[in-house]
């Protein structure tokens, strides 16, 4: 798979100016995952790992700690989430994840960043078979075989195993993540996860050139400043 997934999710904290933004993204997921999973990050490990990304990118322990907190007393909003599909300048594959509170505000802004950047927003299904939804493992060690056999008697459903440069990095399907983190813990200790995400992965790639490209950015800028938008994920080549 190489290490083009790392490209191929929008990172939303390019600027000083978006740490805000990029706080209340964190904060929002977090509330949703622990509210829907629990407030324990022993006993939730998705919320343990979105709190090890928040932190990685600097989120304040206070953001961390009020969404927990607002989860914990059970009130608050009532997000769900919301997923939008469609072409993109150039003909690239573009996926749109979003939470809401609001899903006919939400659609009419994101129908609205694609109508105004030459990209075409699908129905559902239209891209997202060209796209694998998969957990991504990743952390230092070169022992890929001792890594292999830990998942396989826990029974992982491991889609591949790549070693580079030192880092291993785990694929599975986004069901098995929960398990496969599991067995990693239990079979190397307390590892330091340098990627502990669920993403989507594109089957292929666009290429996109010339004006595709500023308008491509353009669109992409559009999603990403709007606040419902959590991640975007392409297949665009530029």
């Amino acid at each position: 798979m190489g290490r083009a997934y790392q490209n191929r999710k929008v990172s939303m904290a390019k600027t000083a100016a978006a740490k805000t933004k990029v706080y209340s993204k964190y904060g929002r997921e977090i509330y949703v995952v622990a509210k829907s999973g629990g407030i324990d990050p022993d006993g939730n490990l998705a919320l343990r790992g979105l709190i090890d990304r928040a932190k990685k990118d600097q989120v304040p322990s206070h953001v961390i700690d009020k969404a927990i907190d607002k989860a914990k007393g059970g009130a608050g909003e009532d997000y769900a989430l919301a997923m939008y599909e469609g072409f993109g300048p150039g003909g690239c594959m573009v996926l749109v994840e979003c939470l809401t509170d609001n899903p006919n505000r939400t659609i009419s802004d994101v129908r609205t960043c694609f109508n105004k950047t030459k990209a075409k927003i699908g129905t559902p299904g239209s891209v997202s078979h060209m796209f694998d939804h998969a957990a991504i493992l990743g952390f230092k060690g070169d022992d890929e075989d001792a890594v292999l056999e830990a998942l396989m008697e826990a029974d992982v459903d491991v889609t591949d195993i790549e070693n580079e440069d030192g880092n291993i990095t785990v694929f599975a399907p986004n069901t098995e993540y929960g398990k496969a983190k599991q067995a990693l813990l239990d079979a190397l200790g307390e590892i330091e996860f340098d990627v502990d995400e669920i993403q989507y992965l594109p089957k292929g790639a666009t290429p996109i050139s010339g004006d595709d490209v500023e308008m491509f950015e353009k669109f992409l800028e559009m999603l990403n400043d709007l606040d419902d938008v959590q991640n975007i994920f392409h297949d665009a080549e530029y």
